[in-house]
């Protein structure tokens, strides 16, 4: 596979399925560039899965840098994405612009934003200044204290219709991607179909054009976490857990 460039993945769209995992080091991002995976999203699910908090809302802009710079050192070919974490776009457009660039310098090809109509003005700016968005509706994780937790969304046909209407609204500001997290499939299946850009499910069945997983859940790092979206491709939980202790029993003796 050679390098995966923005034009490759809007090309895909209805003709090749798009496979997308988080990461957030070298290490793991080495082993991501030696899978094929397309891109790869520097989420700021780094929030539960690195610093092990309940939600995503203290992840820092400079946290983000920071693990955006360490995966760029161990991929080449795949597309990097960006989390723009919680606060570091919400007070202006301003301060958005300056973050994003942030994380454009430490290495992203895109960055990611969650919301609708309220980001429409954000993407626009930022698409103006060069720096490609992806967008990111539905079970929006920063939006946890507004419903209560995380919840699938689009249960109702209002909140289906906002959602649809969130999805057109980023692609007409500039969005060249969006992730469909925790929705219907038939609602993800409309927006797909909707949309020229590619769509990125996550809980939001097969219809989508390509799929995303936070790395440390289809490696099964965790055994108590087992959402029913979820495919664990190993069990790592086990493994890593009889590797320690058998090095523990080892140092004992």
């Amino acid at each position: 596979m050679g390098k995966v460039t923005l034009p490759v993945l809007k090309k895909m769209k209805g003709r090749e399925k798009i496979a997308m995992v988080t990461c957030y080091d070298a290490s793991f991002a080495r082993l991501v560039e030696k899978s094929g995976v397309e891109s790869v999203l520097v989420g700021d699910s780094l929030g539960n899965v690195i610093k092990g908090e309940s939600n995503t809302l203290g992840v820092s802009i400079s946290e983000m840098e920071y693990h955006v710079k360490a995966v760029r050192k161990g991929i080449t070919n795949p597309f990097l994405i960006a989390d723009m974490p919680f606060g570091s776009y919400q007070v202006s457009l301003e301060k958005g612009l300056r973050n994003a660039i942030k994380l454009m310098k430490a290495g992203a090809e895109a960055v990611k934003v969650e919301g609708g109509a309220e980001v429409a003005k954000l993407i626009s700016k930022l698409t103006s200044f060069g720096i490609p968005v992806v967008g990111h509706a539905g079970l929006t994780p920063q939006y946890v204290n507004k419903f209560g937790g995380f919840g699938k969304r689009g249960k109702t046909p209002e909140e289906r219709e906002f959602i649809f209407e969130s999805a057109k609204i980023i692609e007409k500001a500039g969005a060249e991607m969006i992730v469909l997290e925790g929705i219907p499939e038939k609602l993800a299946e409309d927006i797909t179909a909707a949309l020229k850009i590619p769509t990125i499910g996550i809980g939001a069945g097969k219809a989508t054009d390509g799929q995303v997983l936070v790395l440390y859940d289809l490696l099964g790092m965790d055994s108590s976490f087992n959402p029913s979206f979820l495919k664990k491709y190993a069990d790592l939980d086990d493994t890593v857990t009889k590797a320690l202790t058998a090095y523990f029993a080892d140092v004992k003796k």
